[in-house]
């Protein structure tokens, strides 16, 4: 049995021996190298670009402006890849410098002379709906959109999703205690180990060659081919292993300059890389939101009303920011029951670099702002958190916000999470206590779940070939980004063909002319879309095996059963033929031959998702709803109002408990992102900390006890069950965080990230100003 044990990761060896390759590796004589001119101005019109000074450095080839270029936009086609006519958010690329070598391409973009004037800039979604803000689209009503995306033409609101279920007047009427509360926090950065990178060459037959480090090379194919014109058979994307991701590499950004900066020299292989700085302000973000949340509950706890708006800071460009509302929208209230929702999920143009999806897709940004509710509303009942969250636990049989219908299969087991997570942290015992006369230690809950906004279409496939010794080769177009789902994968082939997982070899790098697509590695869907894809391939080759050996052992291929190497006769398994003497085909004694070359192929589409409805959105986004509960022990300082994080707990429905590694993880970004990872902008909206040393994520050291444990709640549909967890562990951290903070400090904390200042000035009462 491999499923649920703990295995080496397929490309754990190349990557300790310092042999793993990725996209930046790729280094060949010849090859050109790009670099970015950015824009100063968060919000400018481009007057004039001088480039003859650049032109005349020795070893430039080109360089590439945005005038005639298509726009661009999965849902929404409001970005040039460079801006021709204003800038709309500081570190825009104004201008690529294409040279032999990178100082010289440097050298040339230093000399180039951009003209601006500046216009006023839009630094917060609530800024940009006030009456009379500055339009950041002016010609939002003639770009090109996506069915299913909502611009509002004359407004800085790039799309809409609305949620109405039940009857809020009947909620209100219900309802005998209400809470109502706003909630903000800025942008902020992915961190991701490896910066973006994409390399582009244009062969003479003109097919077009691109590698890079994303979360989606057949989006980078399809999009190239729509944007461009060009074949799209002719585009072949390389993914090779992906230094991290956390969302932030599933957008198209430089991998569209790379080929534009290819065609301006003939063809010519280009590599663009991002410098650190440029990561953090010239590629999409974090997503930013200001949000308001408002429930209504009965005298003994029973919620009855919420609404709920939500402001996303989408930033200059709508890209993926659209996708990320709309996920947050189908999950507005939480892992609750509650009859009467009302949402607004706005994203919203602002002067800050766009948005891309983070690890959660919008999913720990609610739930923030959620569940730091659900707190105050206990406070206000004067009732426990958990019982309250008990109470109102979503379960089978009650329906989503989307008006889906839960079973066992589709909906995890929140109240086992919650009853567990009880006793982990011993809730019981304290929840808030006075070390001494300065120092306080507090505990604070959380809860979370998810689906995926994900297309109603979405697929995968897989491809088994074999080895002349028996062996395995697996190839999945789920691109390897840490997560280590394609060892996941050879474990589900492992169980299903019963054979030594060692046997089983897993093509790690992605090249989509030969690789069976998978969607996009996002949204924890990996194990289980290519899971199934997996699963359907083995059962072709399954298939072909009986019906050789079927003929080799004159048998029905319906008395046949294989594993362990064989093919075998179920009711006397000393009859069999080994696997390696018929994968390729099966020679008799005579010399005559039967079969060939043995190819299992297998693929997997979501089935029965629906498109939200627009005026009540209602349909149904995701396969399923995996829950977690979380919870965070801090010691506070009363005095300088530091704190430490000193334990964090995560509990969520799985059956898959190899992935221990994954929800730390991910435990360790929530506590990040919530106490100290955030852009700060002066008041021309110019990102001031765009490099590590003053943007500073949790380092070595600094992290707390982590406690992880699982539910086991399968998934009927899923490969063995399995939930996706890539995420989850994510969700509820900076929730937990603040209610434990709020607890301790004895005030409401509802701004991201808990900087002790932050804490200082909400106690005092105090405003900070801009900087």
């Amino acid at each position: 049995m491999m499923i649920g044990k703990s295995v080496i990761r397929k490309e754990a060896w190349e990557k300790v021996a310092g042999r793993a390759k990725y996209t930046h590796d790729d280094v060949e004589g010849g090859m050109l190298h790009a670099k970015l001119v950015t824009s100063p101005y968060a919000h400018a019109h481009i007057c004039e670009i001088h480039t003859e000074k650049a032109g005349s450095v020795p070893g430039v080839r080109a360089i590439v402006t945005g005038e005639g270029l298509p726009l661009t936009g999965e849902d929404l086609r409001d970005r040039p890849p460079i801006a021709f006519d204003k800038v709309r958010y500081h570190g825009e690329v104004v201008a690529v410098v294409v040279a032999d070598t990178l100082v010289q391409a440097e050298k040339a973009a230093n000399l180039i002379h951009v003209a601006y004037e500046p216009l006023p800039a839009v630094g917060s979604p609530r800024e940009a709906l006030q009456e009379g803000a500055p339009l950041i689209h002016e010609n939002l009503a003639n770009y090109q959109k996506g069915k299913y995306s909502y611009p509002e033409p004359g407004t800085n609101i790039a799309h809409r999703t609305k949620i109405r279920k039940g009857n809020m007047e009947k909620g209100w009427a219900e309802s005998d205690v209400i809470v109502e509360a706003s909630f903000s926090f800025s942008p902020s950065d992915h961190a991701a180990m490896e910066t973006r990178c994409a390399t582009a060459e244009i062969r003479q037959d003109g097919t077009i060659v691109i590698t890079a480090s994303s979360q989606a090379p057949f989006m980078i194919k399809r999009l190239i081919g729509e944007y461009f014109g060009e074949d799209v058979g002719k585009v072949i994307v390389h993914t090779p292993l992906v230094g991290g991701a956390y969302g932030g590499k599933a957008p198209v950004q430089l991998e569209l300059l790379a080929y534009l900066a290819s065609k301006a020299v003939g063809g010519r292989k280009v590599s663009v890389w991002n410098t650190r700085e440029q990561d953090m302000i010239t590629s999409p973000v974090h997503i930013g939101m200001e949000a308001t949340v408002k429930i209504g509950c009965t005298a003994d706890g029973y919620i009855k009303a919420a609404e709920i708006l939500f402001l996303f800071d989408g930033g200059a460009y709508s890209d993926k920011a659209i996708d990320v509302t709309r996920a947050a929208a189908v999950d507005c209230t939480g892992p609750y029951h509650i009859e009467n929702v009302w949402c607004d999920s706005l994203c919203v143009y602002t002067n800050h670099p766009y948005a891309s999806p983070f690890r959660s897709f919008g999913h720990c940004e609610q739930a923030f702002a959620i569940e730091r509710t659900i707190d105050l509303l206990a406070e206000k009942l004067n009732i426990d958190k958990l019982e309250l969250r008990m109470k109102n636990a979503i379960r089978p049989g009650h329906t989503t916000p989307t008006q889906v219908v839960l079973n066992r299969s589709n909906v995890g087991n929140l109240p086992a999470c919650i009853a567990r997570l009880r006793e982990l942290i011993q809730w019981d015992e304290w929840q808030r206590i006075e070390i001494n006369s300065r120092t306080v230690r507090a505990k604070g809950v959380s809860c979370g779940w998810k689906t995926s906004t994900i297309d109603t279409d979405a697929s995968s496939g897989a491809i088994l070939t074999f080895n002349p010794d028996g062996s395995v080769n697996l190839i999945s177009g789920v691109v390897e980004i840490g997560t280590g789902t394609k060892t996941v994968l050879a474990q589900i082939l492992s169980e299903k063909l019963k054979m030594d997982i060692d046997d089983i070899h897993v093509k790690m790098d992605i090249d989509t002319q030969t690789t069976p697509e998978h969607w996009k590695t996002v949204s924890s869907r990996g194990t289980f879309m290519a899971g199934r894809a997996v699963l359907s391939a083995a059962d072709d080759a399954i298939c072909q095996l009986k019906a050789i050996a079927a003929c080799v052992l004159r048998a029905s291929a319906e008395d046949l059963e294989v594993g362990y190497g064989k093919v075998l006769l179920r009711d006397d398994p000393s009859i069999y033929v080994p696997i390696k003497d018929i994968v390729y085909g099966y020679k008799y004694p005579n010399g005559n031959a039967i079969g060939g070359q043995l190819i299992g192929r297998g693929h997997y589409v979501l089935r029965h998702l629906t498109p939200l409805d627009k005026e009540t959105g209602a349909g149904k986004p995701g396969p399923e709803w995996t829950m977690c509960a979380h919870a965070v022990e801090i010691e506070f300082d009363k005095r300088d109002y530091t704190y430490q994080i000193i334990k964090a707990v995560s509990v969520k429905v799985l059956n898959r408990k190899a992935a221990l590694g994954q929800v730390m993880g991910a435990m360790s970004m929530g506590l990040s992102f919530a106490s100290r990872e955030t852009f700060f902008f002066d008041r021309y909206e110019r990102i001031l900390n765009a490099q590590l040393r003053t943007y500073r994520p949790i380092r070595f050291g600094e992290h707390p006890e982590y406690m992880v444990e699982f539910i086991e709640t399968p998934q009927i549909d899923a490969p063995y069950g399995a939930r996706g967890i890539g995420e989850h562990g994510l969700i509820g951290m900076p929730a937990a965080l603040a209610n434990a903070l709020s607890v301790a400090a004895e005030v409401p904390l509802n701004e991201l990230p808990l900087f002790p200042e932050l804490i200082w000035r909400t106690k005092k009462g105090k405003q900070h100003g801009s900087i």
